[in-house]
């Protein structure tokens, strides 16, 4: 996956400080309040993730302003992210029931119906 939407960035938009957590809050779709929490216990008990948390604000690049338009749009790449066969899976489902629907509105329209033929030909 090579989309730039598939990568991890430093979020400047929602950061504290450098965006690391709000990126991989980002990224995972878990809330940056839990990641920030989790990154201050490990901090305190390990203590290397802050030099860990310095080191990504340095590397990651910037999250592009254009990269999402909207919500849901980064809630579907979050679910990418999460897992691509799961989301793959329900976008499938979700085009063989609008396929289904289709189906049953062109078999009604195909059909001799003479109630609709009556209604059509009183509309004229």
């Amino acid at each position: 996956m090579n989309s730039p939407r598939t990568k991890l960035y430093r979020d400047k938009h929602n950061a504290k400080l450098m965006g690391v957590c709000s990126g991989i809050a980002d990224y995972t779709g878990v809330d940056a309040v839990w990641i920030r929490l989790g990154l201050v216990v490990l901090s305190i008990t390990l203590g290397w993730p802050i030099l860990a948390y310095f080191v990504a604000g340095f590397i990651l690049n910037k999250k592009p302003p254009h990269l999402y338009r909207d919500e849901g749009e980064q809630k579907y790449w979050q679910r990418v992210r999460q897992s691509p066969h799961r989301t793959a899976r329900e976008i499938r489902a979700q085009f063989r029931d609008i396929d289904r629907r289709l189906a049953n509105v062109e078999a009604h329209y195909v059909s001799s119906n003479p109630r609709l033929t009556a209604e059509i030909e009183r509309l004229r």
